[in-house]
């Protein structure tokens, strides 16, 4: 897959290993679930998504019917709503922020003004489709599962690459388009699917960046990702 594949997985500036952060994004996803598609999991394939998401970072049961009840009540008047902004940090590196959100004015202002005080630019959307890919990807239990058979399976269902991680999982990569379909083979197969995310991939780098100014883009990313509406911030430096 050349020096991008090899790479992209370390350009994602994010602190989801947070408790704190992961479930609260767990809990708007949910709701975002719920009222797309209903409060029953056989037949929301995005809340079975997102549960399983949620039992991968050891979010309690507890907490996920919680959310699923608040959800599905009329009590619940939270309307959550996923968007994105895109922009350029100090030294015109690339940002792309995602967010889900209850109050798109409160977060579009938050946003460019981490932008603005640290001398980069909020740009319009769209602005990054050049430099950000998006993909499917898919962390499964690897158990008895032959790698080589695996890929040749999900060749024709938009696989990409696949990976053997340290910790006993495999990671696999597929197109954007091709979420749906490879989820459903991989639960067709029972595979024990740990979690399942569309994320962002930059195709080209900003290089040739000092310590210095590595870590001054990393303070912005820093300061965007403790926002309490952000999910997720990505990048393209390298570094």
């Amino acid at each position: 897959m050349g020096r991008v594949f090899e790479k992209r997985k370390y350009k994602i500036f994010a602190r989801n290993d947070k408790n704190a952060k992961m479930f609260s994004r767990i809990g708007k996803d949910i709701a975002i679930a719920v009222k797309a598609g209903g409060a029953d999991v056989s037949s929301n394939p995005r809340l079975r998504q997102v549960i399983q998401n949620a039992k991968g970072f050891n979010v309690p049961r507890e907490r996920i019917d919680s959310a699923i009840k608040r959800a599905s009540t009329d009590k619940d008047t939270s309307t959550f709503a996923e968007v994105s902004y895109e922009g350029y940090g100090p030294h015109k590196v690339a940002i792309y922020v995602e967010t889900s959100t209850d109050n798109t004015t409160r977060t579009v202002a938050n946003i460019r003004m981490y932008f603005n005080k640290a001398g980069g630019v909020l740009g319009t959307q769209g602005s990054l489709d050049f430099i950000f890919d998006r993909n499917s990807v898919f962390k499964i239990e690897k158990g008895n599962i032959d790698i080589d058979e695996l890929e040749l399976e999900t060749i024709d269902l938009g696989c990409e690459g696949i990976e053997e991680e340290e910790d006993g999982t495999i990671t696999l990569y597929a197109g954007y388009a091709d979420f749906g379909a490879m989820y459903k083979f991989l639960e067709s197969k029972k595979y024990t699917i740990i979690n399942s995310d569309l994320k962002r991939f930059p195709n080209s780098f900003k290089e040739g960046l000092t310590e210095e100014q590595i870590e001054e883009v990393g303070k912005l990313i820093a300061r965007i990702e403790e926002d309490e509406d952000v999910n997720v911030v990505y990048h393209n430096m390298d570094c």
